[in-house]
Protein backbone atom coordinates (compact mmCIF):
# COMPACT_ATOMS: atom_id res chain seq x y z
CA UNK A 1 0.00 0.00 0.00
CA UNK A 2 1.24 3.55 -0.81
CA UNK A 3 1.74 6.55 1.07
CA UNK A 4 -1.41 8.02 -0.22
CA UNK A 5 -4.14 5.33 -0.27
CA UNK A 6 -2.34 4.60 3.72
CA UNK A 7 -3.18 8.06 4.51
CA UNK A 8 -6.75 8.18 2.92
CA UNK A 9 -7.56 5.38 4.83
CA UNK A 10 -6.16 6.48 7.72
CA UNK A 11 -8.32 9.54 6.99
CA UNK A 12 -11.36 7.85 6.61
CA UNK A 13 -10.96 5.87 9.82
CA UNK A 14 -10.38 8.83 11.89
CA UNK A 15 -13.52 10.38 10.21
CA UNK A 16 -15.86 7.27 11.07
CA UNK A 17 -14.77 7.07 14.47
CA UNK A 18 -15.38 11.33 15.46
CA UNK A 19 -18.93 10.50 13.62
CA UNK A 20 -19.82 7.07 15.44
CA UNK A 21 -23.06 7.17 16.97
CA UNK A 22 -21.62 5.03 19.09
CA UNK A 23 -18.84 7.09 20.57
CA UNK A 24 -21.63 9.82 20.46
CA UNK A 25 -24.50 7.48 22.16
CA UNK A 26 -26.23 8.61 25.49
CA UNK A 27 -24.66 7.47 28.51
CA UNK A 28 -21.46 7.19 30.16
CA UNK A 29 -18.55 4.63 30.58
CA UNK A 30 -18.92 1.29 31.92
CA UNK A 31 -20.13 1.47 35.74
CA UNK A 32 -21.82 4.99 35.07
CA UNK A 33 -24.89 6.64 34.03
CA UNK A 34 -24.70 10.17 32.77
CA UNK A 35 -27.87 10.07 30.49
CA UNK A 36 -30.42 12.39 31.88
CA UNK A 37 -32.80 11.67 29.28
CA UNK A 38 -34.38 9.02 30.87
CA UNK A 39 -37.40 8.67 32.89
CA UNK A 40 -37.31 6.35 35.92
CA UNK A 41 -41.05 5.10 35.90
CA UNK A 42 -40.14 1.97 38.46
CA UNK A 43 -36.84 1.37 40.78
CA UNK A 44 -34.24 0.07 37.91
CA UNK A 45 -36.94 0.35 34.95
CA UNK A 46 -36.73 3.14 32.54
CA UNK A 47 -37.98 4.72 30.14
CA UNK A 48 -35.33 6.86 27.41
CA UNK A 49 -36.86 10.12 24.99
CA UNK A 50 -35.40 12.08 22.59
CA UNK A 51 -36.60 15.19 21.35
CA UNK A 52 -36.38 16.49 17.37
CA UNK A 53 -37.34 19.87 15.63
CA UNK A 54 -36.44 18.24 12.34
CA UNK A 55 -37.54 21.51 10.15
CA UNK A 56 -34.94 23.59 11.78
CA UNK A 57 -32.24 21.13 12.79
CA UNK A 58 -32.78 18.36 10.77
CA UNK A 59 -30.72 14.84 12.49
CA UNK A 60 -30.27 17.10 15.78
CA UNK A 61 -31.11 15.56 19.17
CA UNK A 62 -32.54 17.28 22.14
CA UNK A 63 -33.35 16.64 25.71
CA UNK A 64 -33.77 18.90 28.18
CA UNK A 65 -33.70 21.92 25.55
CA UNK A 66 -35.69 22.67 22.36
CA UNK A 67 -33.93 25.69 20.94
CA UNK A 68 -37.06 26.67 18.49
CA UNK A 69 -40.57 27.68 19.08
CA UNK A 70 -43.57 27.17 16.00
CA UNK A 71 -41.86 24.45 14.41
CA UNK A 72 -42.74 20.95 14.28
CA UNK A 73 -41.33 19.30 17.59
CA UNK A 74 -41.22 15.25 17.91
CA UNK A 75 -40.42 13.13 21.43
CA UNK A 76 -39.31 9.59 20.57
CA UNK A 77 -39.63 7.30 23.88
CA UNK A 78 -37.93 4.20 23.38
CA UNK A 79 -38.70 1.42 26.51
CA UNK A 80 -35.31 0.46 28.01
CA UNK A 81 -37.58 -2.66 29.86
CA UNK A 82 -39.53 -5.49 27.18
CA UNK A 83 -42.49 -5.96 30.18
CA UNK A 84 -43.91 -2.03 29.31
CA UNK A 85 -44.60 -3.37 26.11
CA UNK A 86 -47.79 -5.49 27.51
CA UNK A 87 -48.92 -2.45 29.83
CA UNK A 88 -50.62 0.55 28.49
CA UNK A 89 -49.21 3.74 28.59
CA UNK A 90 -50.13 7.50 28.52
CA UNK A 91 -48.57 10.23 27.45
CA UNK A 92 -48.75 13.67 28.24
CA UNK A 93 -47.08 17.90 27.77
CA UNK A 94 -48.19 20.32 30.14
CA UNK A 95 -46.91 23.70 29.81
CA UNK A 96 -45.64 24.79 33.58
CA UNK A 97 -46.54 26.51 35.78
CA UNK A 98 -50.09 26.79 35.01
CA UNK A 99 -50.36 23.46 33.83
CA UNK A 100 -52.15 23.50 31.02
CA UNK A 101 -52.01 20.41 28.57
CA UNK A 102 -50.21 21.13 25.16
CA UNK A 103 -50.53 17.45 24.33
CA UNK A 104 -52.65 13.90 25.31
CA UNK A 105 -52.08 10.75 24.06
CA UNK A 106 -54.29 8.35 25.69
CA UNK A 107 -53.48 4.60 27.56
CA UNK A 108 -52.21 2.24 24.92
CA UNK A 109 -49.90 -0.22 24.91
CA UNK A 110 -46.85 -0.04 22.50
CA UNK A 111 -45.81 -3.77 21.55
CA UNK A 112 -42.41 -1.83 19.55
CA UNK A 113 -41.24 -0.49 22.30
CA UNK A 114 -41.03 2.82 20.47
CA UNK A 115 -43.53 5.62 20.68
CA UNK A 116 -43.35 8.49 18.30
CA UNK A 117 -45.24 11.68 19.14
CA UNK A 118 -45.60 14.46 17.10
CA UNK A 119 -46.44 17.41 20.01
CA UNK A 120 -46.61 19.93 17.00
CA UNK A 121 -45.59 23.42 17.15
CA UNK A 122 -44.21 25.01 20.61
CA UNK A 123 -45.56 28.39 19.95
CA UNK A 124 -44.65 29.55 23.60
CA UNK A 125 -41.26 30.20 25.03
CA UNK A 126 -40.28 28.60 28.87
CA UNK A 127 -40.55 25.37 30.73
CA UNK A 128 -43.17 22.56 29.63
CA UNK A 129 -43.52 19.18 31.52
CA UNK A 130 -44.15 15.19 30.25
CA UNK A 131 -45.76 12.90 32.01
CA UNK A 132 -45.60 9.54 31.51
CA UNK A 133 -48.52 7.42 33.48
CA UNK A 134 -48.31 3.81 32.91
CA UNK A 135 -51.31 2.01 34.03
CA UNK A 136 -50.77 -1.72 35.79
CA UNK A 137 -53.28 -4.29 35.06
CA UNK A 138 -53.92 -4.01 38.91
CA UNK A 139 -55.42 -0.39 38.37
CA UNK A 140 -52.60 1.21 40.17
CA UNK A 141 -50.84 4.42 37.73
CA UNK A 142 -47.62 5.13 38.43
CA UNK A 143 -46.07 8.53 37.31
CA UNK A 144 -42.88 9.96 35.81
CA UNK A 145 -41.96 13.42 34.88
CA UNK A 146 -39.44 15.15 33.04
CA UNK A 147 -38.85 19.07 32.58
CA UNK A 148 -37.53 20.93 29.46
CA UNK A 149 -37.19 24.10 28.13
CA UNK A 150 -38.70 25.23 24.65
CA UNK A 151 -37.18 28.61 22.64
CA UNK A 152 -33.81 28.61 24.58
CA UNK A 153 -32.28 28.79 21.06
CA UNK A 154 -29.10 26.74 20.25
CA UNK A 155 -25.53 27.68 20.49
CA UNK A 156 -22.75 25.43 19.11
CA UNK A 157 -21.04 23.74 22.45
CA UNK A 158 -17.23 24.41 22.18
CA UNK A 159 -17.03 20.83 21.55
CA UNK A 160 -18.60 20.59 18.60
CA UNK A 161 -16.33 24.28 17.51
CA UNK A 162 -13.29 21.91 18.27
CA UNK A 163 -14.30 18.85 16.06
CA UNK A 164 -15.25 20.99 13.21
CA UNK A 165 -11.94 22.39 13.58
CA UNK A 166 -9.91 19.02 13.49
CA UNK A 167 -11.85 17.59 10.88
CA UNK A 168 -11.16 20.97 8.83
CA UNK A 169 -7.22 20.41 9.84
CA UNK A 170 -7.53 17.28 9.20
CA UNK A 171 -8.44 17.28 5.64
CA UNK A 172 -6.08 20.41 4.76
CA UNK A 173 -3.25 18.17 6.52
CA UNK A 174 -4.48 15.34 4.03
CA UNK A 175 -4.80 17.53 0.77
CA UNK A 176 -0.83 18.94 1.91
CA UNK A 177 0.39 15.83 1.69
CA UNK A 178 -0.87 14.58 -1.18
CA UNK A 179 -1.15 17.11 -3.13
CA UNK A 180 2.41 18.11 -4.73
CA UNK A 181 1.95 21.31 -6.41
CA UNK A 182 -0.47 22.87 -2.62
CA UNK A 183 2.51 20.92 -0.71
CA UNK A 184 4.89 23.43 -2.74
CA UNK A 185 3.28 26.43 -2.27
CA UNK A 186 2.61 25.88 1.69
CA UNK A 187 6.54 25.22 2.07
CA UNK A 188 7.19 28.54 0.53
CA UNK A 189 4.74 30.56 1.82
CA UNK A 190 6.25 29.63 5.23
CA UNK A 191 9.33 29.89 4.38
CA UNK A 192 9.55 33.11 2.89
CA UNK A 193 7.71 34.21 6.03
CA UNK A 194 9.95 32.48 8.81
CA UNK A 195 13.12 34.05 6.71
CA UNK A 196 11.36 37.78 6.37
CA UNK A 197 11.15 37.02 10.34
CA UNK A 198 15.02 36.58 10.59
Amino acid sequence: MNKKQWLRKSFLSILGLLFSSALWAHGGAAGTDTDQCKFELEPDHWIHYTAYQPSSYPGDEFCGNLPDLGTTTLLVFDYQDIRYRNMAVEFEVTKEPEGTVIFKKNAKKHKSGTVNLNIGNIVEAGKYLIHITLLQDSGERLDAHMAFQAGSGKGTSKITLLIYLLVLLAVFYVFYISNAGFKMKVDSFIKSNTSMKE
